[in-house]
């Protein structure tokens, strides 16, 4: 059977339809969330989230309830918590340290005292894309709509707390509460994609797009523009290309936005203006 036409009859299953609308769905919310990581710089947060979302798996099979949604939750809990630590990139990285440290043993922990099987929770890790429920899906879909509203609602804030926090403080946004909100989104992307890619390989989802993204455009918009068109590039390429090959999405979606990442980086510097300047300079003048 040729490979369009093994597409073609495994596109037939339901499972399959789900696991490529949530890739879908994935594409225009979390791409969005690693412009956010990359521009606050707050890359250990996913590594963080990955190990609380392991501690919400095990709560949820220790209690008998939805892992994926006590993930959500833990995550959702955990990035409003580490907020007050996020004023710097030092500061966060030493929180998040700790976090990983505590939330792996608690996880563990609880595992072995309550004789679950393990395996359940450790899967999480891995991806299960062909296990995406219709729940998976709204999680996915909430966020393709709650990503890019917040930030055409609060573009130029954004803008200003990406290129400096004391000048966005100066000018009037609510730091706190706008990092905080940012924190949670972040969280919650990391656990809401889960099911697609696996804990640990989440950043072919958020951090790859972004990253090539921000070699490519000049402006916050455009930055934003690109990460969710290669998310989504990537995404169908990545999973099609799994589908005709018999091979597990996960890795797939990782190399290929990895190569679309160093393609990006291999294409000689623009001399620009910096991305976040347009923003910034329309704070007012300390003067």
């Amino acid at each position: 059977m040729s490979a369009l036409g093994q597409i073609g009859e495994l596109w037939q299953l339901v499972p399959v339809q789900r696991a490529g609308g949530g890739l879908l769905l994935a594409a225009f919310g979390l791409p969005i969330v690693g412009v956010v990581i990359v521009g606050l710089d707050i890359m250990p947060v996913r590594f963080a989230m990955m190990h609380v979302a392991l501690l919400g798996i095990a709560v949820g099979q220790l209690l008998g309830l939805d892992p994926v949604l006590c993930a959500l939750v833990a995550c959702a809990l955990a990035g409003a918590g580490v907020a007050p630590l996020a004023r710097t990139a030092d500061g966060l990285s030493g929180a998040m340290g700790l976090l990983m440290s505590l939330a792996i043993a608690a996880a563990l922990l609880l595992l072995a005292l309550s004789g679950v099987n393990a395996n359940g929770a450790f899967a999480l890790l891995w991806g299960s894309i062909l296990a995406v429920r219709p729940a998976d899906l709204a999680v996915l879909g909430a966020l393709a709509v709650a990503v890019p509203a917040l930030f055409v609602w609060r573009r130029r804030d954004l803008a200003l707390l990406l290129h400096d926090r004391e000048l966005a403080q100066c000018s009037g946004v609510a730091v706190q509460r706008l990092t905080v909100l940012l924190l949670v989104l972040v969280a919650v992307a990391v656990a809401g994609a889960i099911r697609l890619t696996g804990a640990l390989l989440v950043d072919a989802l958020t951090l790859l797009p972004a990253l090539a993204a921000r070699r490519l455009g000049r402006s916050l918009v455009s930055i934003t523009a690109w990460a969710v068109g290669i998310g989504v590039v990537v995404n169908v390429v990545g999973f099609l290309l799994s589908l005709a090959w018999d091979l597990p999405p996960g890795p797939v979606l990782v190399l290929a936005a990895g190569a679309v990442a160093l393609v990006a980086h291999l294409i000689p510097e623009r001399r620009t203006r910096s991305w976040r300047l347009p923003a910034a300079s329309s704070a007012p003048s300390p003067h």
